[in-house]
C-alpha cells in the first residue's frame, strides 16, 4: 500500500455542498453514524466524549449558580399533556405516542417527553406548600423525542440529548432574574468554551417558547451563511402554576402562585462546532472541549525502539493535565496520521522522530493555523499549556471576525433580498413590531426575526417591510 492510499480521501468540499460537507465529515470523523431507525443517530465513542466534556463544563456552571440535578419520566400521561392548551398545540405535530404495553392497549395514551414543562410542574404543585420551598433550582439531563419531518445529524433528530433547567419563584423579578442569569450562562459557555461567537437577545411573540411569557435566545451563524438558535431561556410567568395549581403560602398569609422559568441547550450545540469552525480538512475543535487535545504521532525510521520510549515518556509527562493520545499503530504510515487527525479535528499535534530525539526537541503542528514550530521536551509540558489556550482564543477570534464579515444593515426590503441572496448571514433591519410583517418576510425571503438584540435594538427608520414607523431594530437570517 502506497502512502498516497493510505492518506485519508478528502471529504466533499463545503463550497461545491455544504450540507454534504457536513454529513461527511461526521461520519468519517466517527462521530455519529445512521441507524435503521427513522431520524435517529448513535453517538460514536469521539462524539459521544465531545458531548461529555461540554455536559461537564455546564453541569459546572449550573451547580455554582446554586442548581441541582433531578431526573423526572420519560413517559407523560395525555391527560397532563393537555392540561395546557397552547403548549400542547406547540408540540403535537411532534409527540410520539405510547399506545400499548406488551400486548395490551394503554387506557390512556402516553406522550414520549417531547420537554418536560407538565409532568415537573404536577410534581411542582406537590413539593411548594410555602415560601419556605423557594426558590426550586432544579436541571435535568435527559433525552427527548419529536417526530420530525426533516432530520440532520445532531441539529434535528427524532431523538436527542439535552438539558433542561426548571425553576419556581416567589415572584416575577425573581423569575426575570433567573431567565437572563441562564442565558449569560450559555453566552459565557459556548464564547468561552466552545470559541463561537453569538447575538443575544429575546425571540418575537410569534417566535417564542409555546405557553412562555418571554423567551431570550443566543444566535451563531454558522460558516455557510445560516443562523443555528444555540441556546433558549424561557421566562413562564405564571402560566403553568396557574394550570397545575403551584401555590405557596406567603409571609403575608396569602396564598399566591409561584412563577416559573426554564431554559435548555442540545447536542445540536455539536452541530454549530462543526459548521462554525470546520474546514474542508474535517473538524476544527476547540481545546477546552476536544476529545483528544493533543495527539503523539512517532516517525520511526530505523530507530524505532528508540522514538516510540521517548513518545511513551513524552505522554507520560503531558497525561493527567491534557487529554493526549500516543499513537503507535504501525500499520498506518506518518502522512496517514497526520491527515487523520486533522479530519478529526485535534488542537494540536506532536512529532517526534530520531532526529528529534537526538536534539532533545519536538514539533508542534497546529491545526487552527498548520502552524509548525520545533519546542525543547524539557519545555513542552509549559509549551502545551500556552499553544492550546493561543489555539482557543484565535478559533474564537476567527469565528468572531467571520460573524462580523456577514453581518449586514439594510434599509429596504430590496437591499433586504439582495443580501440574503449574495452575501447570507445576518441581517439587521428595522420592524414595526407587526407580526404581519414578519410572517411576510417570513413568507418571500424564508428568513426569520432570530431576536431582538439586548445591543444595537433602537431603530434608525422604517420598517423595511411596510415602511412605517419602526419600532426595533431587529436580526434576520436563514436558519437551521
Amino acid at each position: 500500500m502506497t502512502d498516497e492510499d493510505q492518506v485519508v480521501k478528502e471529504i466533499t468540499p463545503m463550497e461545491k455542498d455544504f450540507s454534504q460537507w457536513y454529513i461527511d465529515t461526521i461520519l468519517k470523523t466517527e462521530l455519529a453514524d445512521y441507524t435503521t431507525v427513522r431520524g435517529c443517530i448513535v453517538f460514536r465513542p469521539y462524539g459521544y466524549a465531545l458531548w461529555e466534556n461540554m455536559q461537564s463544563l455546564l453541569d459546572k456552571r449550573f451547580k455554582e449558580t446554586g442548581h441541582k440535578n433531578a431526573y423526572f419520566p420519560l413517559f407523560i400521561p395525555e391527560s397532563l399533556l393537555n392540561k395546557e392548551v397552547e403548549h400542547v398545540e406547540g408540540f403535537a405535530p411532534e409527540v410520539a405516542w405510547v399506545t400499548h404495553g406488551g400486548d395490551e392497549e394503554l387506557a390512556e395514551r402516553l406522550a414520549v417527553r417531547p420537554t418536560s414543562e407538565t409532568i415537573i410542574c404536577s410534581m411542582y404543585s406537590k413539593w411548594v406548600k410555602s415560601w419556605r420551598d423557594l426558590p426550586i433550582l432544579i436541571n435535568q439531563w435527559a433525552n427527548v423525542v419529536r417526530w420530525e419531518k426533516s432530520t440532520r445529524p445532531f441539529l434535528r433528530t427524532s431523538e436527542f440529548l439535552w438539558q433542561e433547567g426548571h425553576t419556581a419563584h416567589s415572584t416575577e423579578k425573581e423569575a426575570e432574574q433567573e431567565t437572563l442569569r441562564m442565558l449569560d450562562v450559555y453566552r459565557d459557555f459556548v464564547e468561552s468554551e466552545l470559541a463561537l461567537p453569538v447575538i443575544a437577545g429575546r425571540k418575537t411573540e410569534n417566535e417564542k417558547f409555546a405557553g412562555a411569557l418571554r423567551t431570550y435566545c443566543i444566535e451563531a451563524l454558522m460558516k455557510d451563511g445560516k443562523a443555528l438558535q444555540a441556546g433558549t431561556s424561557h421566562n413562564l410567568g405564571q402560566h403553568f402554576a396557574e394550570v397545575f395549581d403551584i401555590q405557596y403560602l406567603d409571609k403575608d398569609g396569602q396564598l399566591k402562585y409561584v412563577w416559573q422559568t426554564s431554559w435548555g441547550v442540545s447536542t445540536r450545540l455539536i452541530g454549530a462546532v462543526i459548521m462554525t469552525h470546520g474546514d474542508n480538512k474535517g473538524l476544527k475543535l476547540p481545546p477546552r472541549v476536544a476529545p483528544i487535545q493533543a495527539v503523539i504521532i512517532p516517525i520511526p525510521g530505523k530507530e524505532s525502539a528508540v522514538v516510540y520510549d521517548r513518545a511513551k515518556k513524552l505522554k507520560e509527562t503531558l497525561e493527567g493535565a491534557y487529554r493526549v493520545e500516543l499513537d503507535m499503530n504501525d500499520e498506518k504510515t506518518p502522512g496517514w496520521k497526520f491527515s487523520e487527525y486533522e479530519m478529526k479535528g485535534v488542537p494540536l499535534r506532536i512529532e517526534i522522530g530520531p532526529r528529534d530525539v537526538k536534539k532533545n526537541q519536538v514539533v508542534l503542528v497546529r491545526r487552527d493555523n498548520g502552524e509548525k514550530t520545533s519546542v525543547s521536551q524539557d519545555e513542552l509540558y509549559e509549551t502545551v499549556g500556552k499553544l492550546l489556550e493561543d489555539i482557543q482564543k484565535n478559533m474564537y477570534n476567527q469565528a468572531k471576525s467571520f460573524t462580523e464579515e456577514n453581518t449586514h444593515t439594510v434599509h429596504n426590503f430590496d437591499e433586504f433580498k439582495d443580501v440574503l441572496e449574495d452575501k447570507k448571514g445576518f441581517v439587521k433591519a428595522n420592524w414595526c413590531g407587526s407580526t404581519e410583517c414578519e410572517l411576510a418576510i417570513k413568507e418571500k425571503t424564508m428568513a426569520t426575526i432570530r431576536c431582538i438584540p439586548f445591543e444595537d435594538s433602537e431603530p434608525d427608520g422604517n420598517c423595511v417591510c411596510c415602511g412605517k414607523k419602526a419600532t426595533k431594530k431587529v436580526v434576520f437570517a436563514r436558519a437551521y
